[in-house]
């Protein structure tokens, strides 16, 4: 059962995806609602983690993510879908968010989809050096899923930019160490990717499975962590998963390359 504030908040993401291409303030989605502005910012925060601005900001590149996966959209119209006005704030937007622009987006896509469906779901990780600071993750996969689960700790409750540190886990042994993690505090978080012919599936991740740790992490100079996480079915006011998985993949693997 969803709390008074978990549905309030739900309507008000729902507003937020149905005016995307629209100017949409602070003070509007809150009156949607009948929040105050305060008060609709600080209840938003609470439950989706970040602000409604950030928010917002991230479903509009979700939803770019989803047209440019279809070759047929330009650049210039799904901009233009997404509330967005000029081509420059997109592509800088997009590429902070993604970590490609637009065009290499639309451009990487078939290469990555060969990619992670070539990709040897099997093979396991060498082991780590446990050096402190260190997190110890291990995650629990629903038992019908098959493939690879991604996780990493990262500096916003958002994954919306490459980790501080993260992994490639197989389901059969999802659990790995974080050595040598940097001083800071970081959200665990992670999500998975099952094979799949249609290559939406790995770029556009609104149906992944995906957890959380229950709270920050605090990594000071001698932390030795051990956490949990549990796998679920994405929940209405989950934020947006904008990092580009398959590219962050193919990085780890050139880098794995690289150091042998």
């Amino acid at each position: 059962m969803r709390s008074e504030k978990e549905q309030l908040i739900i309507r008000a993401i729902s507003y937020m995806k149905e005016h995307l291409d629209e100017e949409l303030t602070s003070e509007e989605l809150a009156s949607h609602i009948g929040y105050s502005p305060y008060h609709f910012s600080r209840v938003f925060k609470e439950i989706t983690g970040v602000s409604p601005r950030h928010y917002l900001s991230a479903l509009r590149i979700e939803a770019g993510k989803e047209l440019l996966v279809d070759p047929s959209n330009s650049i210039l119209k799904t901009l233009l879908n997404v509330g967005f006005r000029s081509i420059g704030t997109f592509s800088s937007k997009f590429k902070q968010f993604v970590g490609l622009s637009p065009k290499q987006f639309q451009k990487s896509m078939k290469p990555l989809h060969q990619f992670i469906n070539e990709y040897d779901f099997s093979k396991e990780l060498q082991p780590l050096n446990l050096l402190t600071p260190s997190v110890t993750c291990r995650v629990v996969t629903p038992t019908s899923f098959k493939g690879i689960v991604f996780i990493g700790l990262f500096p916003r409750p958002i994954p919306d930019q490459e980790p501080i540190v993260g992994t490639v886990l197989n389901h059969q042994k999802a659990s790995c160490t974080f050595s040598n993690v940097p001083i800071g505090t970081y959200y665990i978080l992670a999500t998975t990717l099952p094979k799949s012919l249609n290559p939406k599936s790995y770029f556009v991740l609104t149906n992944t499975y995906r957890g959380k740790g229950d709270s920050p992490v605090v990594i000071e100079q001698h932390t030795s962590l051990y956490t949990e996480i549990v796998l679920r079915e994405p929940l209405p006011f989950d934020p947006p998963i904008l990092i580009n998985l398959p590219k962050l993949l193919l990085s780890t693997e050139k880098r794995k390359q690289e150091e042998k």
